[in-house]
């Protein structure tokens, strides 16, 4: 539950280019945890755990980090190699030029590249000979990865200011507001991720203990992008997770908790990319799928304990959140 949900869409992406390389889906899926019937409900999610392990599994079956969205192979242990030649930078502007450089030997057919005015740092995705149908996992798949890499190396999680696409916007878009930033671009020339230039001149955090760790949590720690634990958005989850939901605290309560006032704790969540509501809104669609999924409550009482005065407000906030009435997600993972 710490970790939350992952859109099937998501499931469907990773899985695309395999059975094209020989590879077993029904299998893979099995082995991760994931009902393949999944597949076809699309407000379907599944947890962390199982899209890591699916990540990982479908990486080994195929000796392919980059799922076959390329015409040449990125080994498995690539990403390993780029981070322990990003941590011997001094800073991250080094770190990611050295990195992209580096998949750039690796990738025939995608590249990225780190570009900079002074005021904006983006990182742009390019996939090579501009085709019509652009391979949109490829330019997932790349995203979270220096996404990922960004947030380490330097220890916090970084603010996108807007997020580019160069493809039409998918039906799962909702996600990607969760994933990088409110503010996307869709139809862009390139697919690039924007933050704050002064993020380049940090210092790269990391040595070669903490990357050991990271990598030991991989892939979870690149899908999840990365987790400060002693952030200040880890500590307000850690406490409201220690209440029932209908007795979480106003801010300014929080704040007091904390030992610090309203503004400044509000500023030291937006700098890890959160606000208080959208960290109670996260909580409380997790807590929500898993009671309807492992539980048979009633939804009156699932509702309650989600702190909802009344079921329709329930169903309109769980609606909102996965595009399904909470009745017809419980049918579906029930028939699963």
């Amino acid at each position: 539950m710490e970790k939350g949900s992952i859109s099937i869409h998501f499931v469907i992406n990773a899985l695309q280019r395999v059975p094209a390389l020989g590879g077993d889906v029904n299998a893979l899926l099995d082995a991760a945890g994931i009902a393949p019937a999944l597949l076809a409900h699309p407000q379907a999610r599944v947890s962390a755990d199982h899209y890591s392990a699916l990540w990982r599994l479908i990486n080994e079956a195929l000796d392919d980090e980059f799922f076959g969205q390329d015409s040449r192979r990125m080994k498995v242990g690539s990403f390993a190699m780029m981070c322990h030649a990003a941590i011997a930078c001094k800073t991250l502007e080094q770190a990611l030029s050295r990195s992209t450089r580096f998949i750039g030997l690796l990738l025939d057919d995608f590249g990225i590249e780190l570009e900079t005015d002074g005021t904006h740092a983006r990182l742009v995705v390019h996939e090579r000979q501009a085709p019509e149908a652009p391979r949109v996992f490829g330019h997932e798949t790349l995203l979270i990865i220096f996404y990922a890499l960004v947030c380490w190396l330097i220890g916090r999680r970084v603010p996108l200011t807007t997020a580019y696409f160069a493809y039409p916007e998918p039906v799962y878009s909702v996600e990607y507001r969760t994933m990088y930033s409110p503010r996307l671009v869709f139809g862009a020339d390139h697919t690039a991720l924007e933050f704050d230039a002064g993020y380049l001149a940090l210092p790269v955090v990391q040595d070669e203990r903490s990357v050991k760790e990271f990598l030991r949590a991989a892939p979870g720690s690149v899908i999840l992008k990365y987790k400060n634990t002693k952030g200040m958005v880890a500590r307000v989850r850690r406490r409201l997770k220690t209440l029932p939901t209908d007795g979480w605290p106003p801010f300014e309560t929080l704040a007091a908790e904390f030992h610090t006032t309203p503004s400044t704790l509000r500023r030291r969540l937006e700098d890890e990319g959160q606000s208080y509501q959208s960290i109670k809104d996260q909580l409380r669609r997790d807590f929500a799928i898993h009671a309807l999924c492992h539980t048979g409550k009633p939804m009156l009482d699932i509702a309650l304990e989600l702190g909802f005065s009344d079921p329709s407000a329930f169903f309109r906030a769980f609606r909102k959140w996965t595009g399904a009435r909470p009745g017809d997600y419980r049918r579906q993972a029930g028939a699963e």
